[in-house]
């Protein structure tokens, strides 16, 4: 049932609704809303005592006024088993957003499940197991009764290895504080299971770990930064699109208030073109590198800025370590770490070199190093906020590439710092509070390959859809296919057996070959098609949710609305799956390994925080967050004083690194050179296949494409996903605007809808990432970093022609991205 908005009127929110606490769960900017709920039988009225706005809604209101919402603001949900109206509006008094909606976040209450408007219709509501060769309805005991047998019989104490884990590390939707510690405590506490892997990368690994071994945690700043320096250096991540607003908020008034802006991207995006307009195109630089080569620029730019005594040696001296390698290279770190002379000389690049390597002039480089690090004309230091994205993180030699421009912040001092800061700057909330994952190692196992390889006998599967988000996706999709399908062919032969002889004839296929798949999931998932047992989860909104943003701030997003079916809490059926497995051991005798699933006695998801994220910060309660309302508090929360939590602006203020863990709280410089394309197999590619096929997110449908799959208002305007090519290469190819076309190479195929920009560069396209239809990871190979951290971004393929425009794409505007603002 696809959901059309047709809304003429809607009910005036009375005076006396009640209000909850909501943080957006897409982006990771958390931004503040306000979710209103009354009667369904019952609306506010005009006058200034009848209506939340405490307004005279007679008198047009002006064009800023808080007294309105949106149709897509707007939905009716059970609340306590009754219908309610539910508006979820910006909050105004949020310092992340000032009252600011994203084309996402302001949708939230549309998105919503509702038997009355007819809004996600597709959410799961029951566990449903795999019998009589489809998917049947069942209750939670009996479909976790089997999911516990079937695991219990591959694992052993001390010996988890054929329990495959795929898990989410975040917070918002399916995340959170409570959700990673249930699933976490299962999995690293009651097991050490070191066969597992994140939500959007092959392998249990951290997309940041040389800023961490050089002492920096990824999340440094304040949002305030962006208004308080000189130049924001933006890198491998559109903004205006991925942190809509951050940048709105706080990027655009730090141009207002005098910044120049550095953009490091191989296609002009939308946030180059806001940038001219804002702050002047004389202020802003678009360094246009070729693809993967961020490295030789930021070494470049490195030995320039140290050549010209541009660095802050103060800093250099007392907060960075003194000596030559304090961590030598080897198979957990891909570069040397130490000092700053040492990183110096190991990075060091000429600007003939820089120019050639990446595509730039040697004028501009200098440039570029001008605006980040020359000091005024007074004497004073220039103050440089760096903010970085999947262009690098999911590019070309991560480790190395992600160390280079944290040398820069660091020679310059732009870390602590007011108007400083080198951050991620993410793509969803962060909420990540779990046992120690020591036991995975480093380099972490690459899970996808292994699966590939015949690898794992149950795979339990939260919140993932690898199918859409992972790398070499076609050959991972047909084998999984083909190990699921061993069991499903198993159970459909023994249907009507006993559980006992169910569970033997699936372990016989497994052991044949075969893959026994669980998966949680709020939706049926891609991958969940070949699933045998799904678990319906709940969503944020739907339970208590704590997490974090871009700026370290911690909120609670209050439970306004009940969840569909009999769904829950990933954190309570982690504990419930822990329940059934203690049970299920101790009937086959196993008591001490019995034990360990102990512990797991939680009721709500209150519990699941208190038992994990409380226990390590006793000062945080979901009371305390309650009263911190939609402006929380920044992490680390030092106390609790007068009656409010005390929190930390930014980190690093007192020149100490820590995240490293070294007793001398000196942060440390990467000694990565510039070594060319690293994946294996890139430059094969690359020299066989004749377009760029460059990949990220488009502003209105990432991370919630998967729910507007039926919602009439997206899907009008993009089918299909889109692939961006110059008019030009449209001519070569004899393509029109929203033909299909098939985008191929050695390793697989997708297709998309052609989007002429002509903007883009000759011989170089960007497809959108993770979408349901088009998946772009089926011709990225499988190439990652020494870490397994993947290669997304440099991909090379052929383009031809499927089709002319459907009726659906011949009704899509294909008109430039770039407006007037």
């Amino acid at each position: 049932m696809a959901y059309k908005r047709n809304i003429d009127r809607l009910p005036i929110i009375p005076a006396d609704a009640k209000i909850h606490n909501v943080t957006c769960h897409y982006c990771i900017v958390g931004c503040g809303y306000k979710a209103y709920t009354w009667p369904l039988k019952k609306q506010g009225g005009t006058g200034p005592d009848d209506n939340i706005f405490g307004v005279d809604l007679t008198v047009q209101q002006g064009a800023d006024t808080e007294a309105w919402y949106a149709p897509s603001m707007y939905n009716v949900v059970k609340q306590d088993g009754r219908d309610v109206h539910l508006v979820i509006k910006p909050d105004v008094e949020c310092v992340v957003n000032s009252g600011l909606g994203s084309v996402r976040g302001a949708r939230m209450a549309e998105n919503r499940r509702s038997d009355v408007t007819g809004t996600q219709q597709q959410r799961l509501t029951e566990p449903l197991v795999w019998r009589y060769g489809t998917w049947q309805p069942t209750s939670w005991d009996d479909a976790l009764d089997l999911v516990a047998r079937v695991t219990a019989r591959v694992i052993d104490k001390d010996n988890e290895d054929d329990l495959y884990v795929s898990m989410f590390d975040h917070g918002g939707s399916a995340g959170g504080y409570e959700n990673t510690w249930g699933t976490g405590k299962l999995y690293f506490g009651s097991m050490k299971v070191k066969h597992c892997r994140i939500h959007n990368r092959p392998a249990y690994n951290s997309e940041v770990h040389s800023s961490r071994d050089m002492g920096v945690d990824e999340l440094n700043y304040t949002y305030e930064d962006y208004q308080n320096t000189d130049t924001i250096l933006l890198v491998g991540t559109n903004p205006v699109e991925c942190q809509t607003n951050l940048f709105l908020n706080h990027m655009v008034k730090g141009m207002q208030n005098g910044a120049k802006v550095i953009v490091v991207d191989p296609r002009r995006t939308v946030t180059v073109d806001a940038c001219e307009q804002v702050a002047g195109p004389e202020n802003v630089m678009h360094l246009a590198i070729s693809s993967g080569s961020d490295l030789a620029l930021f070494n470049t730019l490195f030995t320039h800025i140290a050549d010209q005594g541009w660095v802050d040696t103060d800093f250099i001296a007392g907060s960075t370590f003194q000596g030559d390698i304090a961590v030598a290279e080897d198979a957990a770190h891909p570069a040397a770490l130490g000092s700053f002379e040492a990183a110096r000389a190991a990075c060091k690049m000429s600007l003939q070199d820089g120019a050639a390597a990446t595509g730039l002039t040697e004028e501009q480089l200098i440039q570029a190093a001008e605006w980040i690090a020359k000091p005024h004309e007074d004497g004073s230091r220039r103050k440089c906020v760096t903010g970085y994205e999947k262009g690098i993180i999911w590019g070309n030699d991560n480790y190395r590439v992600i160390g280079a421009l944290l040398n820069i912040g660091l020679a310059t001092g732009n870390v602590g710092r007011e108007g400083g800061g080198v951050c991620r700057l993410g793509g969803h909330q962060e909420g990540y509070f779990r046992p120690s994952d020591a036991h995975v190692g480093r380099p972490a196992p690459y899970i996808d390959q292994l699966i590939i390889a015949g690898g794992g006998k149950v795979h339990h599967i939260w919140a993932n859809d690898h199918y859409k988000t992972t790398l070499n996706a076609a050959e991972f999709k047909r084998v999984y296919n083909r190990r699921s399908n061993m069991v499903k062919e198993a159970m459909d032969a023994r249907a009507g057996a006993t559980r006992e002889e169910l569970v033997d004839a699936i372990v016989g296929a497994i052991n044949a070959g075969g893959i026994f798949s669980v998966c949680v999931d709020i939706i049926h998932s891609q991958i969940g098609q070949a699933a045998h047992v799904i678990l319906p989860a709940v969503e944020s909104g739907e339970m208590n949710l704590t997490s974090m943003n871009g700026e370290r701030r911690l909120r609670l997003v209050e439970k306004y609305m009940d969840a569909p079916g009999s769904s829950q809490p990933d954190c309570i059926i982690a504990a419930r799956l822990a329940n059934h497995l203690e049970r299920v051991l101790r009937e086959d005798g196993r008591a001490d390994y019995a034990d360990q699933f102990m512990g797991f006695d939680w009721k709500t998801e209150e519990d699941a925080f208190m038992d994990g994220y409380h226990s390590a910060h006793p000062e945080v309660t979901y009371e305390r967050l309650r009263d911190a309302g939609n402006n929380g508090v920044q992490e680390p929360v030092k106390g609790f004083e007068n009656g409010q939590l005390v929190g930390t602006l930014r980190l690093y203020e007192d020149g100490v690194f820590t995240r490293h863990g070294r007793e001398d709280g000196k942060a440390l410089f990467c000694m990565g050179a510039w070594r060319g394309l690293q994946a294996p197999g890139k430059e094969q590619q690359k020299a066989g296949f004749r377009f760029l096929i460059n990949n990220g997110r488009a502003n209105l449908n990432w991370q919630n494409w998967f729910l507007d799959q039926k919602n009439e208002f997206v899907m009008d305007r993009f089918p299909v996903p889109f692939i961006q090519i110059h008019p030009d290469d449209m001519g070569d190819l004899g393509l029109k605007p929203g033909d299909m076309v098939e985008v191929y190479n050695n390793v697989g195929a997708t297709q998309a809808l052609v989007y002429p920009e002509p903007t883009a560069r000759r011989n170089e396209t960007f497809m959108i990432f993770g979408a349901p239809n088009g998946t772009q990871g089926n011709v990225i190979n499988a190439g990652t970093n020494e870490l397994m951290l993947p290669n997304y971004k440099q991909t090379w393929a052929n383009i031809r022609k499927i089709s002319d425009a459907t009726p659906a794409a011949a009704r899509v505007s294909y008109k430039s991205w770039e407006v007037e603002l």
